[in-house]
């Protein structure tokens, strides 16, 4: 059974059992900060288990994309591990338990996969007897493959946690390692663990105590790679149908054969691994960099680069595999065939300037080399071997291997200590954020009736159905209060999809409360954040909820703006471009896209031209809602981040754009009036930002920019038109003064060094000058000194110089004397200490500074003396 089929069976087997069928999220959390990657299926449904939003139902299955690379260095060693996985999970958010959750693993894997009973086993936490009964006497797993191990239970810190149960199939004696006691547990290939079962059913309290949670909750994971495994009855997930097909055409490629040799399949296993994990990854937004998730991406692209030398690969190769992987995932996820290209791109452009990394760092190895060797020794220290890990992507291996030619050994330990205390670092940043916090406060069970109408109007009268205050259901509201309103009926847009909330009053005769906020409760209510001006307010109590119109009008010029940039930017730049976060402010627009570097100039002009061009066409924006099959049908693009229901709101912007969204919009393009960009920026690898302005607020934006091109016109005394010209004929004058200047300051220098080459005294044999220069800069005297040294070709040279309160020197000491052994950086050390300072440098020039000018005199007096005492010690 390949592996499309299993998960389509998985996903059909709990969609009969009532549950939504999800698609996979983005690899990329949304806010959570306290994951890099999604790694389980069960982490982009974290605001449901922890209860800050509850699901329209609560039976949910997925197939999650997944990214884990804690074992990086056992992918391809092992059968089991890789960086990028599928996890097929299904999860009850307080609705069925253990009984069903436990039903329904052993009749999908009996009856749908047709797996031998007796070849299943099971492990469950020593104290779970509730589950030890259901798997023995209701399933009817006999007593001796029910394993009671203490690891059975999961938790993330502080939060939801409770134990689990573990299913384990048994893939036969000649698998094993061949000991009597072999069984469930066992490191050998024999027994496979396929599904895990947790049942949530405690929270982890802050003093390390448990109690029941009020609402149990199943979260289970089967790993798609492995449950291929089990059902192509072959000895590894890379030898399932997701891996072979991009494993033979590496092979093909590097003109090797998989299953020949041990260095040849590993090196095919990480390669079809990582390539999988980058196509996913970039396909999400994620581009190779240096920080983050950037970064992680990186290092895997690098290091299926270095496995490939290990099968010939000299020149770029991974970027033509990465069809093969589309051919492989692209039914199920569509999007790495849509951006195939800009796939292949990013991964060929990383490619290539790895390679000219590799060659920086063989120069680094050779200059390490070099030190070991000048030092009299014979071992590279383990931090220098991971510094080029770290920095430059050489593996040990091959660290060793340019070393061991040239009769070097390599500290390994040092390096393996080196590599542990950066995982450590890891770790502990990964647990000062990952805790899993119920949020359980008075808005989560709320039932109270709440519809939001402000899509067709801005003003109603209304009912108070709920008020909080500090978490509080409270009766009544009065004058200096802070509090929270739950309305029957609302205008006022609550904060979701990169739309900012609603501002505006609510009145009744004698009583009115400002609109600070407003967000959604966990149950889809609109709860409105108030401070109440004056008078007091009741619970039942009918009022007049009003939204601020110009705010609203502003904000949404802003949004419709956002859906035309959004098409302007894949028109201009390429289909690979895709929404990685928005703001909708009533003032501004924030717009973050994946692209892979800076827009050119002409590339901006023409996004903005795009635009304002469906602005001008006055297009009409229509809405509708419609089931979520055919908005797709009619090419509607979903937007970063959002989870949608079985039907969906539709925003048509002529025939430009059309996309799926709840925000607010205005009825025609035309009511934009004008669209401008202010600024491009990049704020991550592979995601850039563009912020910009509609309506009053471009207005504004363009008369500050004109005022700003008259006050330059009237200072070059030219009209608005000619200033571009102006600029460039003065900057070009500025440019030929400023080479004169520069001339003159030459002469002036050469002319002061002279004089003072005119200067010199002997101290013993040595020349020496030693002498103020009044206003010069340290660049100054050290340009003097240069002239000196070519002048006088032999001695020493100290100059000093005020410089705003502060006293600077300079110290020169010509080649000859270095070797006999004077130290331009000791004599500047003591002679700055005179005047409170200190400083130093190269033996043969330096720089130190002095907190007390009037004292340079009598600190250039040092000179003499110092030169003195050196040659009285010994100085040749």
């Amino acid at each position: 059974m390949k592996g499309a089929e299993i998960r389509k069976k998985f996903l059909e087997f709990f969609a009969s059992k009532d549950h939504d069928v999800y698609p996979s999220a983005s690899l990329v959390p949304v806010d959570d900060p306290s994951l890099l990657w999604i790694n389980a299926g069960m982490a982009p449904l974290k605001p449901f288990f922890d209860g800050r939003k509850v699901p329209p139902n609560p039976r949910i299955a997925s197939s999650q994309k997944c990214i884990r690379t804690n074992d990086i260095e056992n992918v391809g060693k092992t059968a089991r591990h890789q960086t990028f996985f599928e996890m097929l999970g299904n999860f009850s958010i307080g609705d069925y338990f253990k009984k069903e959750a436990i039903d329904w693993a052993w009749e999908f894997l009996t009856e749908h996969m047709g797996l031998d009973p007796e070849r299943l086993s099971v492990t469950i936490h020593p104290e779970d007897d509730e589950a030890y009964e259901l798997w023995h006497r209701r399933i009817g797993v006999p007593a001796h493959r029910i394993f009671r191990m203490e690891d059975n239970f999961w938790e993330i810190g502080e939060g939801p946690s409770g134990p689990c149960s573990e299913i384990f199939y048994d893939r036969g004696e000649d698998r094993g390692c061949g000991r009597p006691e072999c069984n469930v547990g066992c490191e050998c290939d024999r027994f496979l663990e396929i599904w895990n079962l947790v049942f949530t059913q405690f929270n982890h309290n802050p003093d390390g105590t448990y109690t029941p949670l009020p609402k149990k909750n199943i979260d289970t994971g089967m790993g798609l790679e492995r449950m291929a495994s089990v059902m192509q009855d072959v000895d590894s997930n890379f030898d399932t149908d997701l891996f072979r097909p991009i494993i033979e055409a590496a092979a093909e490629a590097a003109g090797v054969q998989y299953g020949r040799k041990t260095q040849w399949d590993v090196a095919l296993k990480v390669i079809a691994d990582h390539i999988r994990t980058a196509v996913f990854a970039v396909g999400d937004g994620v581009l190779p960099g240096n920080e983050g998730r950037s970064y992680v991406i990186r290092r895997l692209l690098r290091r299926a680069v270095r496995y490939g030398r290990n099968l010939g690969f000299d020149r770029p190769f991974l970027y033509r595999l990465v069809p093969v992987v589309g051919e492989v995932m692209g039914e199920a996820y569509p999007e790495i065939v849509e951006k195939g290209d800009f796939i292949v791109r990013a991964v060929k452009a990383e490619e290539e300037r790895f390679l000219e990394t590799l060659a920086e760092g063989e120069q680094v190895l050779e200059d390490y080399i070099e030190k070991v060797r000048s030092a009299g020794r014979t071992t590279l220290a383990g931090e220098d071997a991971f510094r080029l890990y770290d920095t430059f992507g050489f593996p040990i291996d091959l660290t060793k291997e340019i070393a061991n030619e040239q009769g070097i050994d390599v500290d390994e330990e040092g390096f393996a200590q080196a590599l542990e205390a950066q995982r450590e670092r890891a770790r502990a940043a990964r647990q000062d954020v990952e805790s899993m916090q119920s949020k359980r406060g008075v808005l989560v069970d709320l039932e109270a009736p709440s519809r939001f109408v402000g899509y067709d109007v801005l003003e109603t009268q209304t009912r108070v159905e709920v008020l909080v205050v500090d978490d509080r259901v409270v009766e009544r509201v009065s004058e200096g209060d802070q509090c929270l309103i739950v309305l029957n009926e609302t205008p006022f847009y609550a904060e979701s999809g990169g739309q900012v909330a609603d501002r505006g009053t609510i009145e009744t005769a004698t009583a009115r409360l400002e609109v600070e906020d407003v967000q959604k409760a966990p149950r889809g209510q609109h709860v409105h954040r108030c401070r109440v001006v004056r008078g007091t307010v009741t619970a039942g109590e009918v009022v007049r909820a009003r939204v601020d119109r110009r705010y609203r009008e502003d904000i949404i010029k802003n949004h419709t703006a956002t859906h035309l940039l959004h098409k302007a930017l894949r028109e201009v730049l390429g289909e690979h471009v895709a929404q990685a976060g928005s703001l909708v402010a009533d003032s501004r627009l924030r717009f973050d896209f994946s692209h892979y570097g800076p827009l050119a100039p002409e590339e901006l002009e023409a996004v903005e031209r795009v635009v304002n061009e469906e602005i001008w066409r006055n297009e009409p924006v229509d809405i509708r809602e419609m089931p979520l099959d055919e908005a797709k049908a009619m090419g509607a693009m979903a937007l970063f981040g959002e989870k949608y229901g079985e039907r969906v709101r539709v925003v048509k912007a002529g025939d430009f754009s059309i996309e799926l969204c709840g925000g607010c919009h205005v009825r025609r393009t035309s009511e934009i009036g004008v669209f401008k960009i202010v600024s491009e920026t990049g704020i991550g690898s592979g995601v850039r930002r563009i912020e910009a302005v509609t309506g009053r607020h471009a207005y504004a934006f363009l008369d500050s920019r004109l005022k700003g091109l008259d006050r330059a016109a009237s200072l070059l005394r030219v009209a608005p038109a000619d200033v571009p010209d102006k600029l460039e004929q003065v900057l070009g004058d500025m440019k030929e003064t400023e080479r004169e200047l520069e001339s003159w300051r030459d002469r002036w220098i050469r002319g002061q060094a002279l004089r003072l080459a005119d200067r010199v005294t002997d101290i013993q044999g040595v020349p020496v000058v030693a002498e103020v220069v009044e206003g010069a800069t340290p660049d100054l005297m050290r340009r003097m000194v240069d002239v000196l040294r070519e002048t006088i070709h032999s001695g020493v040279v100290v100059l000093g110089s005020k410089q705003e309160g502060k006293v600077m020197f300079v110290a020169a000491v010509s080649p000859d004397w270095v070797a006999k052994g004077l130290h331009a950086g000791q004599l500047v050390k003591e002679v700055a200490a005179a005047a409170g300072g200190g400083g130093g440098g190269k033996p043969d020039l330096a720089q130190a500074g002095g907190r007390h000018p009037e004292k340079l005199a009598e600190a250039l007096s040092r000179v003499p003396g110092w030169v003195r005492r050196q040659r009285g010690a010994g100085v040749s």
